[in-house]
This record gives structure tokens, C-alpha cells and sequence, in this order.
């Protein structure tokens, strides 16, 4: 930013590597040559005299840990205006990213990763400390082998003097049950043993062992429930189990973890990790390389020729080719200074100019979540051909670029990867589904490609960690979970009838069931209703004992926070107990297959989902012959959302051109964020996470085997005073 200083204490400030409410982190060169991670936090955090001490006690705790496998700090100073420290800069992705973005690592990367950062925190505990936030986005993967950052919440064996006795401090799904419980007495170097046990299961599975969600639903199953260890290769399941003890005392040291994974210690070769990480370390490495040397001329000085490569590039090849020469031809390509396609005379012809660009869409066009995988991809397809038909060409032509990722979490990284390494992929509309969304959001970040989806509510794909860079890549045009359960919350209010309403929650789709449930809860608080909740797991059948339980405690309605699969088997369960009551359910459920598979049974639910159909709306009119023209048929569901993002998402494009009439992802998402579109199904305006403001979600009853549309859900409880 142009705010940012060019210099701090001998460091040349490059760019920024990241920023959040506590300060920035930026790319830094010392006089030799030598990159840094340089972290300076803001003037107003600095004036506060705890903030001080906090800082020194992670330089101090940063200085005291000696291990190849953790990130040396290279200056510091927390005495400041702003107080700094650097660190020596690793040039991949942190290991959450890797995952996220290329599926869990094969059993040998595994096993030296373990091994690794066993070591590091074997010098973390010598050093008397204990780590505290032992965590995927905490492990940065370098080419010879993993390194554990952040000391900002390390702290003394047996200290508490900086820390609250209620306080939960790390990082929910990855710390420990002690942690959990705000046990400051019993945190204590078994607390990051496991951590690292859960950091373990994560790369071995993609998943946190403790599952994902809201915060008090980490926190309780981290404590109560055990681990998910399905997917952990054998050898190593014995060692994860031992390591996610419950008690302390009968978890291993890290000196025996690490001596137990001393199988292969990563050396200069770059074959201890997948190619597909290799390769982003190598493209990052890239990038690296080919900075400009920005070093001021000096006064009175005359520019002299054109320099060959700088110190600043030597060292980083030096360090670095390993990584360019592991991560193919393609990487070390782009950085030679003659690739045979000049005019022998150094000179390379003049690139000739794109005209034509993409919009992608990321969907699943032939997994589970099929049927609004492909309405999406025809309301985003007739979109842009509508786009070309009208502009002919000027400013420029648009395409659709379309990647199935088939619902699949372990395939998804792959489709999202033919959409994020196109340059001309200006936008992509997606995901269909939560899991895939929040598997590849890193990538998206990472490739500064917008992200616009019409429905995955999880509430992880626009929300950030405390400290965290804000959301700038993902827009969601419909509420997220939490929103749609107090929604549901209030159509169900809207019903005098209503005193006792059972609300069901499964876990086959935990994160999904937690939220809807969270706002349902809320939701029903709000207008002074007391539920009665049950849990059950994902695998229950025994519906009509569940629900004839529910019954027998005074149940008057009925809320299922579930899937499709459970909703039916709940639907039938309650017809042959004869309940009678209001049964309602969310997003998840609707859809043609609850019709077909509860039949009869379906009839008199409320499902309450983001979505409109287009044939109930006149303002839609135009664009349901067009849809019947294209495809000969009525849109579906999700179609005429779809269709409405894909056009705000052009229109703003145009807008973005310029005189140069050139399509840019650059600025894209703060432009819709910012503004306001009226479109086929209705309008979208968005809050500072990207998130949809105006309500969203609609209520419709099956009647006749069909869904009637009842209307909008309530915003606000019913008994809430009108502004």
C-alpha cells in the first residue's frame, strides 16, 4: 500500500505478506541479500502497556527455541513505536494451505513431518516453554522439511501470570482438552503433544480429528467426544491415538514421538513431499525471484546499464534450486532470460492481446449435490452468452470455463486448480457444496480469484480468526447457516400454537447440523420459546424410538437440523407415530429427492431454503423463456440465482475495464462487495464480509407432493419493536 514504509531497522520492506487486527507482516531484504518475515504491529496496539509485554514474550520465547526445524527470529525490537521482529522467510505454503488445497499427504511425508515438529517442540519444552498453538496454519512446508512459527502465545511451563483463568487460548480442533477447558494449572508441554496429534490426523486424513464448526462445538468434542482417526494410515494410528490422550499423563514425550518417526529426517532433496506441493513451493519460490531490485540511485550518480541478476537473486537461487528444480520445467522457464523465443537479439515479440476471457464455474455436475450443480451451470451459462449476444465483442468476449469437482473433498483441489492457474479466469461461480468451498477457499485466496456462490452457507468461508486478513475472496448471495437457522426460527414463531418445539440435530453433516441448530437456538430464544434438543449420530436409524422419546417429553413441533437422508427416515418415524405438529426443516433438505424418497410422508413439512423459483416471480419472465429457449425446459432452483451473480459479476466487470476495456480480477470482489444489484429473483447487497444483508431465506410446504412457496422468512422475531 502506498502507506507503507520503504525501510524498517536495516530491512527493505518489499510488499506485504498478510496484515490482521494486531499488525502486518511484510516481505523484508536485508543489506546482504538475506529475505525475512518482518511482523510490525499497529501504532494503537503498541500503546498499550500489556500489548508490550505480550510482544517481548514472544521474542523472547522465539529467541529461546534452538532447532533447524523452527524459524529463527533475525531482529527485533519491542521497545519501538512500533514494535517489530523478524524472522527468516520460508518461501511455501503453511501446511493448512497444502492440504486444503492438494489432499492429505501420503504416510512418509507424514511421518517426517511428525518428526520434525516433534524436534521443534522437543527444543520448545528444553527451552522451559510450552507452544500453545500447535496448528496446521503454524507449520510453513520448506523444501527441506516442515518448520513450526509463531511463538505469540508461548509461554513459561507453569506461568499464568499473563494469562486469565477462564481463557481458552489456542486454536479450537487443535489444542488440547486442558486447553479446552481453560485448565491453566495442567497446560503443559503434553498439551502441544496433543496438538501435534491433531496436527497429524490433519495431514494424514484433510480433516481435524475433532471435526469442524462452531467454537463450543470443538471445545465440547475435543473434551467428551473421541477422535476421527478414519483414513490414518495403520502404522502410524497407534502413535495419534496415544497422542490425543485425554489425560496428560499418558501422552508420549515429543523426544519420543520424534524418536519414534525418525524413519527418514527430510534432507536437500525436495521427495519428502507430493509433487503438487513442490511445485507451489517452487511457483512461490518463482515469484520470489523475479522481484524487481528496487535500490535507490544513489545521488549524483548516472544510471549505468542494465545489471545482471542482484545478490538478492543469487542467494535466493542458491537457496531455492532444489525447489525450481523439483517443481519442473515450467517454473524454471519463466525465470530464464533467453527461452529461445526472442529474435536472437534478446528481444521477445510483443505479446499479442488477449481478447477473450472466462467465467469459471466450480460445481458438482455429477456427485451428490448434482441437480444444483448443474442448474448453477446453466443459469451462469446463459449468463454469459446473453453477455456476448449484447456487447459483440466490445470491450471484450467472455467464455464459460467449467471444472466438476463431483462433491468430492479429495478431488475438489484439482478441479478448483484448472480455474485458479488460468489467468483469464476473471471470476468463478462456486462451489455447489460446503466441504469443497472451504477445502479450496486457501486457493482462491492464494490466486486473488473471486469466488461467488449461490450455496454453501458454512459460516467459514467469509468468516476469519481474530488477527487474521479479512475475507476478499469469497461473496455468498445467500445467509449463511447460522442466519438461516434463526430464520427457520421465526417462521416457526410465527405459529401461536408453538410451545415446546424438539429440535433435532444429526451429525452426519456436523458443521451444517451445529450451526443450523446454533441459530435455531438462538432464534427461538429471542421470542422466549424453550426447546427440547436431542443429538443423535449420523448413523442412527432407530427414528421412531428418537423421535417417540421426543414425543413423550412434551414435543409440539418438530425441527429436523439434518440431512436429506435422516429428514426421511424422521418423516417416516413420525407419520407412524401419528404426530400431527408443524415439522420443519432447512436447506439441506430440500430438493426433488425428499419428495420421491418420503413420499407421502413428505406432505405438511416447512423447508425453509435461500432459494426462490423463478416461474413464481414475474420479474423473472424474461429470463425463464430465455432458460426455456436454451435448454428447453423451466430453470430449476439455484438456476435463477445463479444467473443473476454470473450477470452482476459482468456487469461490474465492464464497469472494472477501463478505457483498455480489459477484464480484471484485481479489485473485482471490494467492487460487488461494495455494491448493490437488482436482478431476475430479487436483490443483493453485501456487508463487509462479503456476506448477504437482506435475509434470504424462503419457506415453502409440501402440498400434493410438490413445494408451494408460503413466502419470505422473518428477519426478526415476531415480537421484535419495528425501527
Amino acid at each position: 500500500m502506498p502507506s507503507d514504509p520503504s525501510t524498517l531497522a536495516g530491512y527493505r520492506l518489499l510488499g506485504r505478506l498478510g496484515a490482521g487486527g494486531m499488525g502486518v507482516v511484510y516481505l523484508g531484504r536485508t543489506g546482504n541479500g538475506e529475505l525475512a518475515a518482518v511482523k510490525v504491529t499497529h501504532a494503537e496496539q503498541a500503546d498499550q502497556a500489556d500489548f508490550r509485554a505480550r510482544f517481548r514474550r514472544e521474542v523472547d520465547a522465539a529467541r529461546r527455541v534452538v532447532s533447524p526445524w523452527a524459524v529463527p527470529v533475525t531482529g527485533a525490537d519491542p521497545d519501538a513505536p512500533e514494535p517489530w521482529m523478524a524472522t527468516a522467510f520460508v518461501p511455501g505454503p503453511s501446511l493448512g494451505e497444502a492440504v486444503r488445497a492438494h489432499g492429505p499427504l501420503p504416510e512418509r511425508s507424514v511421518r517426517i513431518l511428525g518428526g520434525a515438529v516433534a524436534r521443534a517442540l522437543a527444543a520448545v519444552h528444553t527451552a522451559g516453554l510450552v507452544h500453545r498453538d500447535v496448528k496446521p496454519g503454524n507449520i510453513l512446508l520448506a523444501v527441506d522439511g516442515p518448520r513450526l512459527i509463531d511463538f505469540g502465545i508461548a509461554r513459561v511451563a507453569d506461568e499464568t501470570a499473563l494469562t486469565s483463568v477462564d481463557m481458552v487460548v489456542g486454536t479450537p480442533g487443535f489444542l488440547a482438552p486442558e486447553q479446552a477447558e481453560a485448565r491453566a494449572d495442567r497446560i503443559g508441554p503434553a498439551s502441544d503433544v496433543f496438538a501435534l496429534g491433531c496436527l497429524l490426523a490433519f495431514a494424514a486424513t484433510g480433516r481435524p480429528p475433532f471435526g469442524s464448526g462452531t467454537l463450543d462445538a470443538l471445545l465440547y468434542r475435543t473434551v467428551h467426544d473421541e477422535p476421527d482417526l478414519a483414513g490414518v494410515p495403520e502404522p502410524l494410528l497407534d502413535l495419534v491415538r496415544q497422542c490425543l490422550a485425554k489425560d496428560p499423563a499418558g501422552r508420549p514425550t515429543a523426544e519420543e514421538i520424534a524418536a519414534r518417526l525418525t524413519e527418514d529426517t527430510p534432507g536437500v532433496a525436495a521427495d519428502w513431499l507430493p509433487a503438487p506441493v513442490v511445485r507451489t513451493i517452487a511457483e512461490r519460490s518463482a515469484r520470489m525471484l523475479a522481484l524487481p531490485d528496487i535500490d535507490p540511485t544513489q545521488p549524483g550518480t548516472a544510471p549505468g546499464p542494465p545489471a545482471g541478476p542482484g545478490r538478492r537473486r543469487i542467494l535466493l537461487l542458491g537457496a531455492g534450486a532444489a525447489v525450481l528444480a523439483a517443481g519442473g520445467g515450467a517454473a524454471w522457464a519463466g525465470l530464464r532470460d533467453d527461452d529461445g523465443g526472442g529474435d536472437g537479439k534478446g528481444r521477445t515479440p510483443a505479446p499479442t492481446p488477449r481478447t477473450t476471457w472466462a467465467i469459471g464455474v466450480l460445481a458438482d455436475l455429477s456427485g451428490p449435490a448434482a441437480e444444483i450443480g448443474r442448474a448453477q451451470e446453466r443459469g451462469a451459462r446463459l449468463a454469459v452468452e446473453q453477455f456476448n449476444a449484447k456487447h459483440r465483442g466490445k470491450p471484450f468476449t467472455l467464455e464459460l470455463k467449467v471444472s466438476d469437482d463431483r462433491g468430492d473433498v479429495n478431488r475438489v483441489a484439482e478441479a478448483a486448480r484448472r480455474l485458479t492457474t488460468d489467468p483469464g479466469v476473471v471470476a468463478v461461480l462456486g462451489p455447489t457444496s460446503d466441504d469443497t468451498g472451504y477445502a479450496v477457499r486457501p486457493a482462491f485466496e492464494e490466486a486473488g480469484l473471486p469466488l461467488l456462490t449461490v450455496s454453501a452457507g458454512y459460516n467459514l468461508l467469509t468468516a476469519r480468526d481474530e488477527g487474521s486478513s479479512p475475507n476478499s475472496t469469497v461473496l455468498r448471495a445467500i445467509p449463511n447457516h447460522l442466519y438461516a437457522g434463526m430464520h427457520l426460527a421465526y417462521a416457526l414463531g410465527l405459529l401461536d400454537d408453538v410451545k415446546r418445539p424438539g429440535v433435532l440435530q444429526e451429525r452426519t453433516d456436523d458443521p451444517y447440523s451445529w450451526q443450523i441448530v446454533r441459530g435455531v437456538g438462538f432464534g427461538l430464544g429471542q421470542q422466549g420459546i424453550t426447546p427440547h434438543y436431542r443429538v443423535v449420530p449420523g448413523r442412527a436409524t432407530d427414528y421412531r424410538r428418537i423421535l417417540g422419546e421426543m414425543i413423550e417429553a412434551g414435543m409440539d413441533a418438530y425441527v429436523h437440523c439434518g440431512v436429506r437422508e435422516t429428514a426421511v427416515l424422521a418423516a417416516r418415524a413420525l407419520t407412524r407415530l401419528g404426530f400431527t405438529g408443524p415439522r420443519f426443516t432447512g436447506q439441506r433438505v430440500f430438493g426433488s429427492a425428499f419428495l420421491k424418497d418420503a413420499g407421502a410422508d413428505a406432505e405438511g413439512w416447512f423447508v425453509c431454503t435461500p432459494v426462490l423459483d423463478p416461474l413464481t416471480r414475474k420479474e423473472a419472465a424474461a429470463f425463464v423463456a430465455a432458460h426455456r429457449k436454451r435448454y428447453g425446459a423451466p430453470p430449476a432452483y439455484y438456476t435463477g440465482e445463479s444467473y443473476d451473480v454470473t450477470t452482476m459479476a459482468l456487469e461490474q466487470l465492464v464497469k472494472n475495464a477501463g478505457a483498455k476495456g480489459v477484464p480484471r480480477r484485481e479489485g473485482l470482489w471490494a467492487a460487488l462487495q461494495k455494491g448493490k444489484y437488482t436482478g431476475v429473483m430479487g436483490g443483493y447487497t453485501f456487508d463487509e464480509h462479503g456476506d448477504l444483508t437482506n435475509g434470504g431465506t424462503f419457506v415453502y410446504a409440501v402440498q400434493n407432493g410438490a413445494y408451494k412457496l408460503i413466502g419470505s422468512a422473518p428477519v426478526l422475531p415476531k415480537n421484535a419493536k419495528k425501527a
